[in-house]
């Protein structure tokens, strides 16, 4: 990949930069993690928050890792200055305006519920500085909504305690729940519960699935979980049946090309020692039918702008009609009504 300022985590997003036709192309980011946005920049202001010196360079040190383990690190160690409120809102300020410089008119973006609870923080106030801090963004034409996230490997009462924190807030801006972690600890089973809670609570449904695991924990969350969309779900290429099932249903799959390539979890879909962009599998899942949304996982962690993953969606050897497919499909699959759909503003942004 070329070096591009906008690209780099250490900058902030600058559209004048960016290929016209990408820059200028409305976009929704429907897999984004807040926790992992978080540019260094950033970083060195919410450590100062409290007390706490630190520079530039040493977050993008952190910020360089070769495996998925070294990126678990790195993403426990730059959340620890997330402590309160304000820093939550000092984040979501910050990734609000990254996203309206590239063009995207829609956000729902994952905030880690489990971590704050484990962390004994209060998701409501968080909530309520995070509704607060992106309110003008409205405006701007940037809607934001929020998905409640839990982990898989703390298990299913930590999980429903997560559901549980979603109905005491009762904002129609969260509107789904998730599990991300690791997708190869807890059974799937063992969340029928909770996900029946969340539906009963009038959220739709996520679960990572198919990044490092294989395509039945992907059938799984369908079959077992009645899920929404599939955070990732690259395995799906070795199951051509689940490939059917996710097109007949029309279950999309938040695909994360570069997320996919610094984790590991495509060369390892791929049984390789390593992989690249053009390996990945994208134009084979779209020419299957299956729906895909573009997104960027935790963009500053793995330096890369959704922008960009649209270029490198272009490399992969996409057609210019999948090309513009998937900007359509990115608010075909949204968490919206028909009449709140209708209602963004997909003009450029000014």
């Amino acid at each position: 990949m070329p070096e591009d300022r906008s690209c780099r985590a250490d900058f902030p997003v600058n559209s004048s930069e960016l290929p016209l036709s990408i820059a200028a192309l409305s976009k929704a980011e429907l897999h984004l993690h807040l926790e992992g946005s978080i540019r260094p920049p950033v970083a060195v202001q919410l450590a100062g928050r409290h007390g706490i010196d630190l520079t530039v360079e040493e977050v993008n040190r952190r910020y360089g890792y070769a495996n998925f383990t070294e990126f678990l690190e790195a993403f426990k160690w730059v959340t620890s200055f997330l402590r309160d409120p304000e820093d939550f809102a000092l984040l979501a300020r910050d990734v609000c305006e990254q996203l309206l410089a590239q063009n995207v008119r829609y956000a729902e973006i994952t905030l880690s519920v489990g971590v704050m609870l484990l962390r004994q923080q209060n998701p409501q106030a968080n909530l309520e500085a995070l509704l607060e801090a992106t309110h003008s963004f409205e405006q701007r034409g940037l809607r934001v909504n929020w998905i409640f996230d839990a982990v898989r490997q703390f298990g299913p009462e930590p999980a429903a305690e997560v559901v549980r924190w979603a109905r005491i807030c009762r904002s129609p801006r969260i509107v789904a729940f998730g599990i991300g972690g690791d997708e190869l600890s807890v059974s799937t089973r063992e969340f029928r519960s909770v996900y029946q809670a969340a539906t009963d609570s009038g959220l739709r449904r996520l679960m990572h699935a198919g990044e490092v695991g294989g395509p039945e924990k992907i059938r799984e969350a369908v079959e077992l979980l009645a899920v929404d969309r599939i955070g990732h779900g690259i395995a799906a290429i070795h199951d051509p049946a689940l490939m059917d099932l996710l097109a007949s249903r029309r279950i999309a799959l938040e695909v994360c090309p570069t997320s996919n390539l610094r984790t590991g979890a495509l060369a390892r879909q791929l049984n390789r020692a390593t992989a690249a962009l053009t390996d990945h599998p994208l134009p084979q899942l779209l020419r299957h039918g299956v729906p895909v949304v573009l997104s960027t996982d935790d963009p500053s962690m793995f330096h890369v702008t959704l922008c960009e993953e649209y270029e490198n969606a272009r490399q992969t050897g996409l057609s210019e009609r999948e090309f513009t497919q998937l900007a359509a499909s990115s608010f075909d699959f949204a968490f919206l009504s028909a009449e709140e759909r209708d209602q963004l503003d997909h003009r450029p942004a000014g």
